[in-house]
């Protein structure tokens, strides 16, 4: 076992709903083993206020969320990187930045909740499944036991994880 914390970026092209939430989520489930940031390759600026009402109505910590660019993690001196998980199919498609240090990645792909349509109470339930989701993924991960797992071995049970519905 390891005292080491580990660095997770979530990525989403807007950085403004599914990446922020799976921010919020690991940093309280992960607490001590794990510290999670989330950025855009186009960030819009804001967070998305489903986004935000899901994280309070949930007791996730909103403190210090922002919507911010990935470049502020592939910049010399940026905050080194051990796993990066794209939780939309747009950013996936993306060419990323080079990451020092050569992070795990995996591909974590959820519906966007922000383009839900129908009365709020859809939006709402759209905004529920993709907490459900990601609070699944993340679980399944930080479980994982990661001082234990040789780079073949941590790639599959990342990918394995993505496809947990």
């Amino acid at each position: 076992m390891t005292d080491r914390v580990f660095n997770v970026l979530f990525l989403c092209t807007h950085n403004s709903c599914r990446s922020v939430i799976a921010e919020s989520i690991l940093n309280a489930l992960g607490a001590g083993k794990f510290r999670a940031f989330s950025a855009g390759s186009h960030p819009s600026g804001r967070i998305n206020a489903g986004a935000l009402e899901l994280l309070k109505r949930m007791d996730y910590p909103t403190e210090g969320l922002r919507s911010k660019t990935w470049d502020e993690f592939a910049a010399p001196g940026a905050t080194p990187l051990d796993f990066i998980f794209t939780v939309c199919d747009d950013a996936a498609g993306e060419t990323c930045p080079f990451w020092p240090g050569h992070p795990a990645t995996a591909h974590w792909g959820v519906a966007d909740p922000s383009r839900a349509e129908g009365s709020e109470a859809e939006k709402r339930r759209a905004f529920d499944e993709a907490h459900r989701l990601l609070h699944r993924r993340i679980e399944a991960f930080v479980a994982l036991p990661l001082a234990l797992l040789a780079p073949p071995d941590l790639g599959h049970q990342l990918d394995e994880i993505g496809r947990l519905s």
